[in-house]
């Protein structure tokens, strides 16, 4: 699983499990570029991965604007002349108001929409033409898909269902389209969000007895992108210590 030398975009980059993929993914020797809305937090990581030794830049962008994902993707085209990897991360969660789908304002719930579910459209439609054959594109889902709590669980169910549209529109481009359905994740979202007594409810429940880890998730990010994954698309993996199985 060698990708040493690749140019990998992951939005959603600037904390949390982004921050986690961007930084393993530097390690192994891949160019990364930091994408994040937040630029306080975007540059501070880019900036912990060049003083560590990797490559890295911080571009910001939002992902529910053509436009900026545009501009983006050609900022990278220019610096690097094609872009390999593409990690679709980033989504509203840990400041995500939850309210019952038949109250909730309209207009947030587009909002919402807008960035967790059509942010990955958007970043793909940009960012695909740079690609080369044997690229590939990874989306961030959730366990949240199947488990019909809120809005924000049906924004990643479309995601499942965006993913496998586009492995099939992109397959003969030859690009792959995954995406991985992680459990409860330790991140400062996490604990920001849910209870620690809710917490403690479901690890209870699962196979795997402890939270997952942003390392967790990163390790099944890399086979995806991988070329060990070749004839790997349209697959939605969870990694979540069991939570969910699908038989």
């Amino acid at each position: 699983m060698n990708l040493s030398g690749k140019v990998a975009v992951v939005t959603g980059a600037g904390q949390g499990i982004g921050e986690g993929y961007v930084k393993g993914l530097a390690k192994l020797g891949v160019k990364v570029v930091v994408a994040d809305i937040n630029a306080e937090q975007g540059e501070r990581v880019a900036s912990e991965i060049k003083k560590a030794g990797g490559e890295a830049m911080f571009i910001k962008v939002d992902v529910s604007s053509e436009a900026s994902a545009t501009a983006l993707a050609k900022q990278v085209h220019d610096k690097y002349g094609h872009i390999d990897y593409l990690v679709n991360n980033a989504a509203l969660f840990g400041n995500l108001d939850f309210n019952p789908l038949m109250t909730v304002e309209l207009s947030y719930l587009n909002k919402v929409i807008s960035v967790n579910m059509l942010g990955a459209v958007v970043m793909t439609r940009a960012v695909a033409p740079y690609m080369p054959s044997g690229g590939a594109i990874v989306n961030q889902s959730s366990t949240a898909a199947w488990m019909h709590y809120d809005y924000y669980s049906i924004t990643k169910l479309a995601v499942n269902g965006i993913t496998c549209v586009l492995a099939r529109e992109l397959g003969g481009k030859g690009i792959r389209v995954n995406a991985i359905a992680p459990g409860p994740t330790d991140t400062a979202a996490l604990r920001a969000k849910v209870p620690q007594e809710y917490l403690d409810g479901m690890v209870a429940q699962m196979p795997i007895k402890r939270l997952g880890t942003p390392e967790d998730l990163l390790k099944a990010l890399v086979f995806l992108l991988s070329d060990d994954a070749s004839w790997v698309t349209g697959l939605i993996m969870n990694v979540d210590g069991g939570q969910l199985m699908r038989a």
